[in-house]
């Protein structure tokens, strides 16, 4: 279903929002070593939001 793909996009661009904001306090404290792992971490959830809106919208056009 649509719906259930754009949910796991929403939660996952909430997720890389929440991972780039912390990535974001650690470089700025000068702990790069946590900032590149929260970075990371919100490029990942990036690029599952990515392909769950792909996804919903692939659906959304099949239902149509």
């Amino acid at each position: 279903m649509a719906k259930d793909e754009h949910n796991k996009a929403a939660e996952h661009h909430e997720n890389a929002a929440k991972y780039h904001r912390t990535a974001a306090e650690h470089h700025a404290q000068g702990d790069h070593a946590k900032g590149k792992e929260h970075s990371t971490s919100a490029q990942q959830h990036s690029q599952n939001a990515r392909q769950h809106s792909e996804q919903a919208h692939t659906k959304s056009q099949q239902q149509k």
